[in-house]
């Protein structure tokens, strides 16, 4: 008998598999569970309630399909064999995992169809299915593999084969599946989280290898787009999901006049000396001669509101300190060691507006919704030029946060 706290601990294990079961055509018996791990979890009056969804019609064959019932998920991958030596010709299986009706199950659904294929390929070769009734081998595979997935997220499957006279393998491993990413702004910054050379390239679609030379930490969407003489949304699109994918992050565009500051993260960076020899290789302008320490922490510890890029530059001098400090920066913003102070600038209500007011058109843009570097990629004009607008009314304020 299963308690509350259990059935709560099993809502809260995401996608744990409390059961396989293997299901097929009987001929003469219709639909059926030929064996399950573990026995009789799943009873037969449910089974009679699913099974036209278990063993469908042939236009739902090799689709994933999930039945969610009161107190069960269920996710199979339909299979159908055709020849001639099975009874009316076809041999229909499938091969299901069972879930709590809560569980989150998408990460699964290749590892189920990964499996199905694989038993499919021994039962062309070998009559792995089929031949007998003896299942052994199989509910042996099947507990294994409920096993190795809900401990370790992996499995591997090697199955002799008489036919062949060797075996087949098969890898089955769950990856956890990362959230949507957020759509991706015409004036962000994608850099790489690797190094570059140690990307293949030749891995991805023609758009996206016609972009990736242009990705190099400075570069915003915009920019990539006309350089790479691709079309705007498709880029969006190709960085979003190397984004997803964990290679490359985004950034603000980087100008001397932006204003960055200190997270609380920054303290980590003093105990933490791993990351200390990251961000030295990383900041340094030569590997020969790298910064020290000491300046480079310097430097974040004195960005903060009201104090440019150019401001610092001109007060510490990095070039001195051997410090690029675009590349500081840039690992400050990807660690998260600092963040960029955004500048919104909003046309007070009820000013009396000028001439230039009310026949420039960047007005439109000045409602405490938009950065200054959003403006500046609708515009096409230089932060320098919108910053000159601001400065020349009084009735344009600008927002930091």
């Amino acid at each position: 008998m299963t308690t509350s706290s259990e059935v709560i601990s099993e809502k809260c294990q995401e996608g744990a598999i409390r059961c396989i079961f293997f299901s097929e055509f009987h001929h003469i018996a219709g639909p059926k569970i030929t064996l399950q791990v573990p026995d009789n979890f799943i009873s037969k009056d449910i089974f009679d309630n699913v099974s036209v969804y278990i063993i469908p019609k042939a236009q739902l064959q090799r689709s994933t399909i999930t039945i969610t019932l009161k107190d069960y998920k269920i996710l199979g991958f339909p299979v159908k064999i055709d020849d001639k030596k099975y009874a009316r010709n076809a041999f229909y299986f499938n091969l299901c995992f069972v879930f709590h009706a809560d569980a989150r199950t998408v990460q699964y659904e290749p590892v189920v169809k990964k499996m199905s294929d694989f038993l499919m390929a021994l039962e062309i070769e070998n009559c792995f299915l089929s031949a007998s009734d003896d299942k052994t081998r199989l509910a042996e595979m099947l507990a294994q593999v409920m096993q190795d997935l809900n401990l370790n997220r992996m499995c591997t499957l090697t199955v002799c084969v008489h036919f062949l006279e060797g075996t087949m393998t098969s890898h089955l491993k769950v990856v956890k599946l990362a959230p949507e990413p957020k759509p991706v702004l015409d004036h962000q910054v994608p850099i790489f989280l690797e190094n570059r050379e140690t990307f293949q390239s030749d891995q991805w679609d023609l758009t996206t290898q016609q972009v990736l030379p242009y990705i190099d930490g400075f570069n915003h969407v915009a920019r990539i787009a006309a350089e790479a003489d691709v079309e705007n949304n498709l880029v969006k699109s190709c960085v979003q999901n190397l984004v997803y994918y964990g290679i490359v992050t985004l950034i603000p565009i980087f100008q001397y006049s932006n204003v960055y500051a200190a997270t609380p993260k920054l303290k980590q960076l003093a105990n933490d000396i791993k990351l200390q020899e990251r961000c030295i290789a990383y900041a340094s302008k030569l590997s020969r001669q790298p910064a020290y320490f000491r300046d480079i922490y310097r430097m974040y510890s004195n960005m903060t509101h009201g104090i440019s890029m150019k401001d610092l530059c001109q007060r510490l001098n990095p070039q001195n300190l051997r410090i690029n400090e675009r590349r500081l920066v840039q690992f400050g913003l990807i660690e998260g060691l600092i963040r960029r102070v955004y500048n919104y600038p909003v046309l007070l209500p009820g000013a009396s507006c000028s001439e230039e007011a009310k026949t420039n058109p960047i007005y439109k843009y000045f409602t405490g919704t938009y950065s200054i570097d959003e403006i500046c990629c609708n515009t096409n004009q230089s932060a320098a030029q919108i910053e000159d607008i601001i400065d020349r009314d009084l009735n344009v304020v600008v927002i930091w946060k």
